[in-house]
């Protein structure tokens, strides 16, 4: 199989399209490389601040990744592609299209043909994709300082902005399972200056449309007047944020409970608020482990894990997994399908968990098993209680 003068014809006219300004687009196909799932290469042009480059979408079998090059990197790449991984590929250009295809004989095939197209498709630009909650006309958004009076998010609020978008896409999905009929009580436990509670709250009213009210509950009180104010601004009549504790707070009634950052057992105190008001949805993003791990360190119990928790590093990362995991079992005890997932909350913070317990009243639950499964635990780790299984009493 002599494959190099092809190859060179379509290179070289790859590079040249480039150069002229007629490239339109490329794929490659026919997979026989060794990368799992790969199915596809599709190649197109892409402004990255201001600069264009070629934006390759590698499709997988469930999944795509998308990486940008240079056109130069471009063209190295799908050089070396053609020489054993992708068996056919094909390059749209402004007056023909030409196919490179090695058939199952090894023999090499080289087809170009005229077309005419209209234009060539102008670089898609690196622009934000279609935000939940767009900047737009948003009071809140501007007394927050992450909008202008026009609407444009200020350059050094754009990290927020994504933020709070990232958190509503998380949630949307969950929110859209409770079943309808009734009006929608949510409580965000220690809501601080109120991004992601403002956020919450126009996407349930004004963009999934529905009977809803919001609560933030946090302890400073400079903060709650703030949002107060915020939200009588905005014309959010049913938003309100109250002064207090996340262990005094009345939760009766509450529909969704919302707790991110909670310190410590704090998180413990929102989830059992949720259990015990037989919220619908229970979500918290915990931070710092500090109960259990103090556990770990007075019975320091010997285990198949000890020669990595005698380093500080994993015995803290081990006592965050075990407190996460240890709430999801009580959640799965009360009747919640539980899921755990990475949040990024900030892009200036670390990644942390989030936790989700969903009310499911067709839920088969052996509640014997998962007492089982929490004393195992806290017997093979050296935990004498979890606080969330003691407020609970379980």
């Amino acid at each position: 199989m002599n494959i190099t003068r092809p190859l060179h014809e379509f290179i070289s006219e790859f590079r040249t399209s480039l150069d002229n300004n007629t490239f339109a687009k490329l794929s490659l196909g026919n997979y026989q490389g060794k990368e799992e799932n790969l199915k596809n290469i599709y190649v197109k042009k892409t402004l990255i601040k201001k600069e264009e480059k070629l934006s390759f979408t590698y499709r997988y079998k469930t999944r795509d990744i998308v990486k940008n090059y240079t056109f130069e990197e471009a063209v190295q790449l799908v050089d070396v592609f053609l020489q054993g991984d992708f068996f056919i590929a094909t390059l749209f250009a402004l007056s023909f299209e030409l196919q490179f295809e090695i058939l199952k004989n090894n023999k090499i095939t080289l087809k170009k043909k005229p077309v005419e197209l209209k234009g060539i498709p102008a670089p898609e630009h690196d622009k934000a994709k279609k935000r939940l909650i767009q900047s737009g006309d948003k009071a809140y958004l501007t007394e927050l300082k992450i909008t202008d009076q026009q609407g444009n998010v200020y350059k050094n609020a754009q990290d927020k902005y994504r933020q709070i978008n990232h958190y509503v896409e998380l949630l949307s999905p969950l929110l859209k399972e409770i079943p309808a009929g009734k009006p929608l009580r949510v409580v965000d436990m220690g809501s601080g200056k109120g991004y992601l509670t403002f956020a919450l709250y126009d996407y349930l009213k004004n963009v999934l449309q529905l009977d809803t009210s919001v609560t933030g509950v946090e302890y400073r009180p400079d903060l709650v007047e703030l949002c107060n104010e915020i939200a009588q601004n905005a014309g959010f009549g049913n938003l309100d944020f109250k002064e207090g504790s996340i262990e005094d707070y009345d939760s009766a009634g509450t529909d969704v409970l919302i707790a991110l950052h909670a310190c410590d057992t704090a998180t413990d105190d929102a989830i059992y608020k949720g259990i015990t008001a037989g919220s619908e949805l229970i979500v918290v993003a915990p931070c710092c482990h500090k109960q259990v791990r103090r556990e770990i360190e007075k019975n320091k119990t010997i285990n198949d894990l000890s020669f990595l928790t005698r380093h500080g590093i994993f015995l803290e990362r081990q006592a965050e997994m075990v407190t996460d995991g240890i709430r999801a079992l009580i959640l799965e005890y009360f009747g919640y399908k539980t899921k755990v997932f990475e949040f990024i909350s900030d892009a200036h913070t670390p990644k942390n968990v989030m936790i989700v317990g969903t009310k499911d009243a067709r839920n088969s639950i052996d509640k014997n098993a998962i007492l089982k499964k929490i004393k195992e635990a806290k017997e093979y780790f050296g935990i004498g209680y979890h606080h969330l299984e003691k407020i609970s009493g379980i």
